[in-house]
């Protein structure tokens, strides 16, 4: 049985909905953590709704915050806890995004995901499986949890913009390539971004650079 998630939305500036942005946020964290994120991305996509949920569980590291799924090396869980928590995860994601598509009344053609670090290993898991490919995916600071099986499990290939800060110690840098080649080995159309001196957060340039990759997936540029 799926988990009912928590969340929040920001409706779209020009009070019209194009397209929606879906926000998963990272281990001990809330969506509202990530809407932030909506305040400079919205005024050059004024016609997208912002999302934010909850992760179901709350965080065994961090009890003020959630999770998608347990951490072994930090709140001492068993690794087999931990792959049941993703498992579970996954369910749940699939189905609050169903969820967005019919609120919403648009196709995933006009959804993008942005998750941040385990929010971003949560959408690489939860994406590639799903039957029809949305618009894209900008995965910050994560990597992919079994990136060996990763291809045996692709069902659609959305494009993915990965950034990373080269400073990174909670999610090393080496993830970032590590994601790359995987998913360029599966046939994903991939892009990255290193964020120099940046630790594990999102600085202004990889946000510059998300707002540019979800512009041009949604088909938002302005033509030249």
């Amino acid at each position: 049985m799926t988990r009912i998630l928590d969340f929040k939305r920001r409706p779209a500036a020009s009070g019209v909905t194009g397209s929606v942005v879906i926000f998963l946020h990272g281990y001990g964290a809330d969506g509202a953590d990530l809407l932030g994120l909506a305040d400079p991305l919205a005024p050059n996509l004024p016609d997208t709704v912002f999302i934010a949920p909850d992760a179901p569980e709350k965080c065994m590291g961090n009890p003020m915050g959630f999770q998608w799924f347990p951490i072994p090396w930090i709140d001492g869980s068993s690794e087999e806890d931990s792959a049941r928590g993703a498992a579970l995860a996954e369910q749940d994601i699939n189905a609050f995004i169903d969820q967005i598509l019919e609120q919403e009344e648009i196709e995933p053609a006009q959804l993008i995901v942005v998750g941040f670090s385990q929010g971003t290993m949560m959408a690489l898991r939860v994406l590639a499986k799903r039957d029809e490919p949305i618009a894209g995916i900008v995965a910050f600071s994560g990597r992919l949890l079994e990136p060996d099986t990763f291809a045996d499990t692709v069902v659609s290939k959305p494009p993915v913009m990965l950034i990373h800060g080269d400073q990174d110690d909670v999610v090393p840098p080496g993830h970032f390539h590590e994601a790359g080649e995987a998913l360029e080995a599966a046939g994903f159309e991939t892009y990255g971004h290193i964020m120099q001196g940046t630790g594990h957060g999102i600085a202004n340039d990889g946000l510059s650079v998300a707002l540019s990759f979800i512009a041009q997936k949604l088909d938002l540029l302005a033509d030249d």
